[in-house]
């Protein structure tokens, strides 16, 4: 029979081989979260003008992220906890529930909720799909074997969605309406959870702690004092492009995460597991490179349609074409650099990954609205080169680094990372455009990404548990 490219993808000597019909449903899920924090970029001025909103309306996008960077490690502690099909399955309901419910939405404050639902919902596919690759590998192969071809999957799909994101939501936006950004759900969804029913495998029985005991497990205080620390944040970073920034955010900030930090060390299972992370510099370094990398994924994801429809004077529909490219490569680079990984290890992989960052930053910095549209079509070529490089390379890096009795709450942290980079980015345009999506802005947001991808690239090159995990090969 012919071989589907997700099954082809996955053999490699040595390493673990997920089957098709396990890894096609967690693929699905793990895209919707991707898909849905992408979509909404070029769909914003749409529901601006549907609402009459102002400002506001760029709380769509950071409250989605506000919710994922809490709900990922949530969903993953409930896998370890309560088992990963049933939260795998819940998260596919909570999604079908918001987006049948937003675009009925009666204000801009209801649909902020919808996108909030949403990103509990999506939230859920990633730690638990990853409880399940991790328990499937441990009993069907060697100890220690990595399911890079999975991982693999897992990573060009999520990579191509966020990619796929501002051309797909344009042309629904152009030829429907805003709405259809959230009615796309509804078919990935339906489709990934029948999947799930069928095929995914059960839990053990055994995980099923109380009503009390769960509330515990959850850290409910844990979680209230991270959510007040982070909105603290974005709210003084988003007010740094007005007259007056709000000095007292930064103030409940800094007060927050001084409780938030004394609270989880007197907790014996802590919502951020703080020992963990100082007793694990391999994973904490890989959730910090991960955060600095999503800084300049979503940056360049959302700035360039902004710059692209009111600098450059294109519609939505155009925008989102022009960005294409940065899917296909990034969907090209990611098989190439599964290849890579198990070829040259991940050091290489890594250092890849960040040159060709460096390289498609530095270049917004001489772009400007008189540039030809083949020379920005070729632009964000290369900012697609680098997504696959280093997505996999430091999803790799989780599943190496991470206990194995934590695979659950270790791969949420990774989520919450990336959209605390996602969170940092929205704020970063925010300054950097302040208001205005021209060419100055472009050119002082090319500026603050090629810094980060520069520090990604020394990052790289330096690390120690990068060279270790390439000699494992």
């Amino acid at each position: 029979m012919p071989r589907t490219a997700l099954e082809s993808a996955q053999d490699s000597p040595g390493t673990t081989r997920i089957p098709f019909v396990v890894l096609l449903p967690i693929v699905l899920g793990t895209l919707l979260n991707a898909l849905n924090s992408s979509m909404i970029a070029v769909a914003l001025l749409d529901i601006q003008r549907a609402f009459d909103a102002g400002p506001a309306v760029i709380w769509l996008v950071s409250g989605l992220y506000l919710a994922t960077a809490v709900a990922q490690p949530t969903m993953g502690r409930l896998a370890d906890t309560l088992g990963a099909r049933p939260v795998f399955c819940v998260g596919l309901v909570l999604v079908l529930v918001a987006a049948v419910a937003a675009p009925f939405a009666p204000g801009l404050g209801w649909l902020i909720a919808a996108r909030v639902l949403l990103g509990v919902g999506t939230s859920a596919a990633y730690p638990a799909g990853m409880s399940m690759i991790r328990a499937w590998s441990a009993a069907h192969s060697t100890p220690g074997a990595a399911p890079i071809g999975g991982l693999g999957a897992i990573s060009a799909a999520s990579q191509v969605a966020v990619a796929l994101g501002p051309p797909l939501g344009g042309v629904l936006v152009q030829f429907a309406d805003w709405s259809a950004i959230f009615w796309i759900n509804v078919p990935i969804t339906l489709t990934s959870l029948v999947m799930a029913l069928i095929w995914l495998p059960a839990d053990t029985p055994d995980r099923r702690p109380g009503v009390g005991n769960l509330l515990r497990e959850l850290d409910l205080l844990g979680m209230a004092l991270f959510v007040g620390q982070l909105t603290g944040l974005m709210a003084f970073l988003l007010s740094l492009s007005e007259e007056r920034p709000r000095w007292w955010a930064l103030a409940c900030f800094a007060v927050l995460l001084v409780a938030l930090v004394l609270w989880e060390l007197r907790r014996e299972r802590p919502f951020l597991d703080l020992r963990m992370l100082t007793g694990n510099l391999g994973l904490t370094g890989t959730y910090v490179r991960c955060a600095a990398t999503y800084v300049v994924f979503y940056a360049i994801t959302y700035a360039l349609p902004q710059w692209l429809q009111l600098g450059r004077g294109l519609s939505e529909a155009q925008s989102g074409l022009v960005m294409l490219p940065v899917a296909a490569l990034g969907f090209l680079t990611t098989m190439w650099a599964t290849r890579l990984t198990r070829r040259r290890g991940l050091r290489t992989v890594l250092v890849t990954g960040s040159i060709a960052l460096c390289v498609g930053s530095a270049a917004l910095i001489v772009t400007g609205s008189a540039a030809p549209l083949w020379v920005i079509v070729l632009i964000a070529a290369v900012l697609g080169l680098p997504t696959g490089f280093n997505n996999l390379g430091n999803q790799t890096l989780l599943y190496r680094t991470a206990p194995q009795d934590q695979m659950g709450i270790a791969s949420g942290l990774f989520r919450t990372s990336q959209y605390i980079g996602a969170n940092l980015a929205a704020a970063l345009v925010g300054v950097t455009f302040g208001g205005s999506a021209d060419d100055s802005g472009l050119h002082l947001l090319g500026a603050a990404i090629t810094a980060i991808s520069l520090g990604l690239l020394v990052s790289s090159v330096l690390s120690r548990h990068a060279r270790d995990a390439a000699s494992d090969g």
